[in-house]
């Protein structure tokens, strides 16, 4: 995303962690300060309470909602590689999605898609639609993701492949307006900019309009890869980003969705600094758009190897978020709890058994920072 497009932490996210272990109400919006209620218990990508899959599935806030068990569990990482010859593991509407992530590979969650004679992903873009977003049905939990793109040429129209987590961890690999001689690198944690280096440009890449390049996020738990057609661009290292008088890692540690999206940044709608770091205002009178009736974007495939800290036991099927009593910090946890939800069962859907968690790993949700900045 945006490397300006978002606030440095502050004290406030003390009240944000504190908050996550009090009593809510019911509401119709959510943040980590003010919580859904019991009625509308998860809390959507968007900021707003309910049920049901547009809610309590990908993307939904466990640190948002009622409580941490109020979202669905994430279904695990699998090595896989994705072609699009046919779009029968893309669902094209996330409505029917019941948290079956064998049954499809991606989700539309906005937007529209093509195949071409080629076997190609292609994202559409139209002054009417709001551009195009897929995400993953299955989350990564360290791994590398590879994908091989030809991305967009115009000013305000920006390529994105991403992995976001439920709690905003975010690693992007953008390419915005008609920069198509690079590429932009970035991260997030919790939402939030670690760094004001966050985001960096790699250039002189032969045209990324023209031609198929591999971008590859090689996420570990103690380094994190920007990887080009096979050669190293840029590396973060965990400690690099670690408060030593905190020991808060501000680094993306959480499970996350894949994404990959065409999105109008040059609207009037969105802020001067988004405009202009996409190249300007979108030109709908543009000859590849009258041309085409749209902008474009192609995905060639998408390869995933996982690598978790710890393998799963025989029996897990999900990632769960759970908490520590010791640092009160939320956990990441296997769990054998089902991702699928049979059609009519959201009234009757059971917070997740501390006993059924398999293991702990601490993630720096609503952890304490000391000033204005990170560092």
């Amino acid at each position: 995303m945006l490397p300006s497009s978002r606030p440095l932490a502050t004290l406030a996210s003390l009240a944000a962690f504190a908050s996550l272990f009090l009593g809510s109400s019911a509401q119709d919006t959510c943040n980590a300060t003010s919580h859904c209620g019991t009625e509308s218990p998860c809390c959507s990508p968007y900021g707003y309470c309910g049920s049901g899959p547009d809610f309590c599935f990908g993307g939904c806030d466990p640190v948002a909602s009622y409580s941490l068990t109020s979202c669905m569990p994430e279904p695990l990482c699998e090595n896989t590689n994705i072609t699009f010859s046919s779009f029968d593991r893309i669902l094209m509407n996330q409505t029917n999605y019941n948290g079956n992530a064998s049954a499809y590979d991606f989700i539309l969650n906005q937007g529209s898609v093509q195949n071409t004679t080629a076997g190609e992903l292609v994202m559409i873009l139209t002054e009417e639609n709001g551009g195009t977003r897929l995400s993953s049905t299955r989350y990564v939990h360290y791994g590398q993701i590879t994908a091989r793109i030809k991305t967009g040429r115009w000013g305000g129209v920006v390529t994105a492949f991403i992995t976001m987590s439920d709690i905003k961890d975010e690693i992007d690999w953008e390419w915005p307006g008609n920069q198509t001689s690079q590429a932009q690198s970035n991260y997030f944690w919790q939402g939030f900019i670690p760094a004001q280096t966050a985001g960096q440009t790699t250039g002189n890449l032969t045209d990324t309009y023209s031609n198929y390049h591999d971008y590859t996020i090689n996420w570990q738990p103690d380094q994190l890869e920007w990887i080009i057609d096979g050669n190293v661009v840029r590396t973060l290292t965990k400690a690099s980003v670690t408060n030593n008088a905190t020991s808060i890692s501000y680094y993306p540690e959480t499970p996350s969705r894949i994404e990959l999206s065409l999105w109008p940044a040059g609207i009037s709608s969105e802020p001067t600094g988004t405009v202009e770091w996409a190249g300007g205002m979108i030109n709908w009178n543009d000859p590849d758009y009258v041309s085409a009736g749209h902008f474009y974007a192609y995905v060639d495939s998408v390869s995933i190897t996982c690598n978790p800290p710890t393998p799963p036991g025989p029996n897990d099927t999900s990632y769960v978020y759970g908490s520590n009593t010791t640092t009160f910090e939320p956990a990441i946890n296997y769990s054998n709890e089902s991702t699928i939800v049979t059609s009519g069962a959201w009234g009757s859907l059971s917070a997740i058994r501390a006993d059924s968690f398999k293991w702990g790993m601490l993630v720096s949700v609503g952890a304490v920072v000391l000033g204005t900045t990170l560092f």
